[in-house]
C-alpha cells in the first residue's frame, strides 16, 4: 500500500490515491489498483476527501438520509406550493387594483 500523488495538467489539480500493488495472472507482470483519497491543497499541503464527482466530504454529509419518509416530503412540498400560489395570487390582485387606482 502506498500513496501516490498525481498532478492534472489540465485542471492543475494534484489528486492522492492509495496503490495496491497485486500480481496479475493471466498477463504475468504486477498491476496496482488505485483508490481516490481525495485532493492536495496547494496552499496547506494537506489531502481533502473527496468523492472523485467534485464532491467534497462535506457535501456527502449534508445529503439527504434514506430514512426519510418520501410522503411526508411530498405532502410537505405540496403544502408550501399551494401557499405560494395563493400569495401569487394575492399579489396579482393588489396589482390590478393599483393598476386600477393609477388609471382613474
Amino acid at each position: 500500500m502506498a500513496i501516490i500523488k498525481q498532478f492534472d495538467k489540465r485542471s492543475g489539480i494534484t489528486y492522492v490515491y492509495d496503490s495496491k500493488s497485486y500480481y496479475d495472472k493471466v498477463k504475468k507482470c504486477s498491476r496496482a489498483k488505485r483508490t481516490l483519497i481525495g485532493r492536495l491543497d496547494p496552499e496547506t499541503g494537506e489531502i481533502i476527501p473527496t468523492d472523485g464527482r467534485n464532491k467534497g466530504a462535506k457535501s456527502r454529509s449534508t445529503e439527504a438520509s434514506p430514512d426519510i419518509d418520501m410522503a411526508k416530503r411530498i405532502r410537505q412540498l405540496e403544502d408550501e406550493n399551494r401557499q405560494l400560489k395563493l400569495q401569487i395570487n394575492a399579489l396579482k390582485k393588489e396589482i390590478d387594483r393599483l393598476n386600477d387606482s393609477r388609471c382613474k
